[in-house]
């Protein structure tokens, strides 16, 4: 005996619905496999995603290396300089000068544009100290240049809105250790709700822009 119209179209949703539930199931699954490398509780599930949580020199996982940006023991050694600038008032720090200046502490996340978001702890000097040293006013934009010899982002600008900022550092230690070269030793910029690759590392000048 033939299957009725209604029988028909009752398998027919359940087709569908069970088809429904694989693809959001699986959907799912992928989104919490990558959510693992930015978000703790799913750690467990991170099975293949690129990156795990701690991770990495001082605990944080790094895109690229200080290899492939040319960075040399030479270049961050005792002879190492920060230069501040502001039209023609300039300062040079040394890293024990900079340790010497007070140290503040901030949680701040690296966000990746590849997608992952990690949470760390950062501690430096906060870079509106540094940039009042040459006289930078409220509203100045500041222009940040790494050591790096070439790259994308080897030079960067930041706004006032982060220079004015005191969760703004120029790090000079992560999550309680002294800054590894990977991380962009001997210092670097972190600030909030800026994308990583703005995140300046290796830095060797700071200077008021407008």
């Amino acid at each position: 005996m033939s299957e009725s119209p209604d029988g028909r179209n009752k398998a027919a949703r359940t087709s569908r619905r069970g088809f429904l539930v694989a693809v959001f199931g699986s959907l799912a699954g992928v989104v919490a496999f990558w959510s693992g490398q930015s978000l703790r509780p799913l750690d467990p599930l991170n099975l293949i995603a690129p990156r795990k949580m701690g991770d990495g020199p001082n605990d944080l996982p790094i895109n690229r290396t200080s290899e492939q940006a040319k960075i040399t023991a030479d270049m961050v050694g005792p002879d190492w300089r920060l230069i501040v600038k502001r039209g023609t008032r300039m300062r040079s720090f040394s890293y024990a000068e900079l340790l010497a200046m007070p140290q503040h502490v901030v949680e701040l996340p690296i966000a990746c544009v590849n997608g992952w978001s990690q949470t760390a702890t950062w501690k430096g000097v906060r870079l509106s100290s540094l940039m009042d040293a040459v006289g930078r006013e409220r509203g100045q934009a500041i222009m940040a240049t790494s050591l790096e010899p070439k790259g994308n982002y080897r030079i960067t600008t930041m706004g006032p809105e982060f220079v004015d900022n005191d969760l703004t550092l120029v790090a000079l230690h992560l999550n309680g250790e002294v800054l590894d070269i990977e991380h962009g030793y001997p210092a670097r910029l972190i600030a909030p709700a800026r994308p990583g690759v703005l995140q300046t590392k290796w830095l060797s000048r700071l200077e008021v822009t407008t």
